[in-house]
């Protein structure tokens, strides 16, 4: 998180949802476990200490009396289990700094995003009170709605492979399942289940389970929202609501809806995938292309729209507030689902890891040809949109409570003078390589000078974080290190 703080760049840093400054003039303010806990359960942030924010959002420095026995001090309570739940920190996660042409010293303290099975992350031993995340307005307690479904998160078996004790088998849509039957054996032709009927079917493919109080079979969570019928489906998931509606021009609410509350179709998932997406797909220009005698009708833009939709169902939180919500405009497709995204939005649009939060479901749609089981989904969406030259795709994350929502444009992005861009580029490389040189030139007579150093020393002489002087040293030829982990320090190589 290095290029959260720099301290050459302080004159350049306002509050927001990842920085957050303290004066701490009276010792560690109580404030400060908040905006830890807010930040663990979001993406992470920098928090520092000895700093004021003024009325226009700019900062400066009112130093600390006493930054060794700060440290101390913090490190003694964040390893305090009655007043943070969990120490996520390393030792070069907290640092101290001399700020250049003033006395005032400044203690910088960077907090890591938690993992999923570290959250809900709170404080004061009071789980429902004490739990935080951040906005731009600052921290706000988690409602209980939120700290439950962080609990339910952290569990390996996802919410959807729990077996419904009270629903019968006879209680899912046969309509559902027939056609769900006939999607699969089109896409593998005589595979072994085709053989089953439909309860061991249901069984084999996560839809059902044998319950543990009666050792019968009853449908899984996942298969009551897959094939069950909506007046079922609520009574397990009362927040349940699917909605589409296209939104041509805004004299008109919408021309088109799809609702699972109407009453006119089953309700469920499987039936309102294959419903939106022919209406997502049906303006897309098919090319004219023929493959073993049969016209194919598929595009890589269709593929990155039934990838989008999977996704936005599988990685739903059916217990969340609102519901799943795509809105079909003229030049946008908007997919939005309750739920936070947990492997976190960089990780998602990275992509090469897969945490979907209904893994049944995820598993019933990969058997009919729908969504990726190695994370690369997303990706293959944005790396669609790159080759059509159309914008970005679009993701947004939002608290409380807790929705996630995909945009995708149909738009043709500005175009960029190739001469203007390369000169952009080739300006801003010069500009990080002079930089470079001039803070590795700092090292060199730093170590002539001292002989040996920790990191934490040279980052201090440089003013820059402990990650991006390690990412220095480790370009430099001229220096070794001794040692390892804390123990490690830096010298000239004894040719230099």
């Amino acid at each position: 998180m290095e290029e959260l703080f720099e301290l050459t760049k302080f004159d350049s840093y306002k509050e927001d949802n990842r920085r957050e400054v303290k004066k701490a003039e009276g010792g560690l303010p109580n404030s400060l476990w908040d905006t830890y806990s807010a930040f663990a359960n979001c993406y992470g942030g920098v928090i520092i200490l000895g700093v004021k924010e003024d009325k226009d959002g700019k900062w400066h420095t009112t130093g600390l009396k006493n930054a060794a026995k700060l440290k101390k001090d913090f490190w003694d309570t964040l390893n305090n289990r009655k007043k943070v739940s969990i120490n996520l920190l390393k030792e070069d996660d907290v640092e101290i700094f001399s700020v250049a042409g003033t006395d005032d010293v400044i203690m910088v303290i960077w907090v890591p995003s938690a993992k999923r099975d570290q959250k809900p992350v709170y404080i004061n031993d009071d789980l429902f009170g004490g739990t935080f995340r951040r906005n731009w307005e600052g921290d706000y307690h988690c409602t209980r709605l939120q700290v439950k479904t962080m609990l339910r998160d952290q569990a390996e078996e996802t919410m959807d492979m729990e077996v419904l004790d009270e629903a019968e088998i006879k209680d899912l849509n046969q309509d559902s399942i027939r056609g769900y039957r006939n999607s699969h054996k089109s896409f593998k032709p005589g595979h072994p289940f085709e053989r089953l009927d439909d309860s061991e079917y249901l069984r084999v493919i996560g839809a059902a389970g044998v319950s543990a109080a009666d050792r019968r079979l009853h449908p899984t969570a996942a298969g009551m929202l897959m094939f069950g019928n909506e007046y079922d489906i609520v009574r397990y998931f009362p927040e349940y609501f699917l909605d589409y509606r296209e939104n041509p021009d805004t004299v008109i609410r919408w021309t088109d809806r799809i609702q699972s509350s109407s009453g006119e179709w089953s309700g469920n998932l499987f039936d309102f995938y294959f419903r939106v997406y022919s209406k997502i797909t049906k303006d897309i220009k098919v090319p004219f292309k023929i493959q073993g005698g049969f016209r194919v009708d598929d595009t890589p833009i269709h593929r990155a729209l039934r990838e989008a939709l999977a996704n936005c169902i599988i990685n739903t939180d059916f217990y969340g507030k609102y519901g799943v919500i795509i809105i079909k405009e003229n030049d946008k497709i908007t997919l939005e689902n309750p739920g936070y995204i947990r492997l976190g939005k960089e990780q998602m649009r990275k992509g090469g890891k897969s945490d979907p939060r209904n893994k049944s479901l995820m598993k019933m749609f990969n058997l009919i040809d729908i969504g990726e089981h190695a994370g690369s989904g997303v990706p293959n969406i944005f790396n669609v949109w790159e080759d059509e030259e159309w914008e970005e795709p679009d993701i947004k994350e939002s608290f409380d409570p807790d929705r996630t929502a995909l945009t995708l444009k149909f738009i043709k992005k500005q175009a960029i003078k190739t001469g203007d861009k390369k000169q952009a580029i080739k300006t801003g490389d010069k500009k990080q390589a002079i930089k470079t040189n001039r803070n590795q030139e700092k090292i060199r007579l730093y170590l002539q000078e001292q002989g040996t150093a920790k990191t934490s020393d040279i980052a201090e002489m440089l003013g820059l974080s402990a990650a991006r002087t390690r990412a220095i040293l480790s370009e430099m030829n001229n220096v070794e290190a001794l040692g390892r982990n804390r123990a490690r320090r830096y010298r000239l190589r004894k040719e230099s």
